[in-house]
């Protein structure tokens, strides 16, 4: 029989904290990535620790391998070669296994990659949980979903240190400690909202900029901005992640002490 879901928002809060730590500390969560290997890095397909030969094949990626390779496909041994598309699904479930670690096809902006998930990473083994704010009902926000005519794109830097392209489709507008203020954000497959920020705890006594994923807007555009619910980027979790960085006007000159600030380690 299912529990009910707290009605108190604080414990809901608290319920919402645990199921994340567990998560991020899962044997494919965000720390257990260690490495993302584009293909251009690699002409000869080689690809370090990693067995088999990997190759651009257009907008997909070419496998290569022999019974010594030891690569496990679609969950039987693999010898041969197969044309390998961007995996959408859950880590655990990608069509590439090594013993425990999965491999994981990335397409960015038309660059291949093959991520390494590996359950023994070092991350996942000093991760002791994410410090993060107590619940406070101030930082829960009555706001609005303005959106663009059009989605407009922005080259915005990424924590690998490269330019990419952002897809923005609006602006969320709250009040904050008596001003006005906008993130701008992307609209999810779901409706559900998602923007980069950075504010002035940045850097200082949280991780330089967070995630807010509000839920879809009402039909009259209203939303809510739960600031208790920032997020830790990938990239706080595992170096090895591209995460964009703020897009210009979202990084709010105000202090957001709520929310996930840092991860704990042993």
């Amino acid at each position: 029989m299912e529990t009910a879901p707290p009605r108190d928002p604080a414990a809901r809060w608290r319920a919402w904290h645990a199921r994340r730590v567990e998560s991020v500390g899962g044997p494919y969560g965000p720390l257990s990535l260690t490495g993302t290997h584009w293909l251009g890095d690699h002409p000869d397909g080689r690809i370090p620790g990693l067995p088999g030969r990997w190759a651009d094949d257009g907008d997909a990626v070419g496998l290569t391998a022999g019974p010594e390779d030891g690569l496990v496909l679609d969950g039987a041994p693999f010898t041969g070669r197969v044309r390998l598309s961007a995996d959408h699904g859950p880590i655990g479930e990608s069509r590439v296994a090594y013993g425990a670690r999965r491999l994981v096809v990335l397409v960015r902006e038309g660059l291949l990659a093959v991520r390494d998930f590996d359950p023994d990473a070092p991350a996942r083994r000093a991760f002791a949980g994410i410090e993060a704010t107590p619940y406070d009902p101030r930082r829960v926000l009555p706001g609005r979903f303005r959106p663009y005519p059009e989605r407009t794109g922005v080259r915005v830097e990424n924590a690998d240190g490269r330019a990419r392209g952002l897809g923005l489709d609006g602006e969320i507008v709250f009040e904050l400690d008596g001003a006005e203020h906008t993130l701008r954000a992307a609209v999810e497959a779901d409706g559900s909202l998602w923007a980069v920020f950075s504010d002035t705890t940045g850097g200082d006594t949280s991780y330089r900029f967070r995630f807010l994923r509000p839920r879809p807007p009402a039909a009259d555009g209203s939303v809510t901005v739960d600031l208790n619910r920032a997020l830790l980027p990938p990239c706080a979790f595992a170096d090895h992640f591209i995460c964009p960085l703020p897009p210009p006007g979202n990084t709010l000159p105000v202090a957001v002490a709520a929310g996930e600030r840092s991860v704990l380690t042993h």
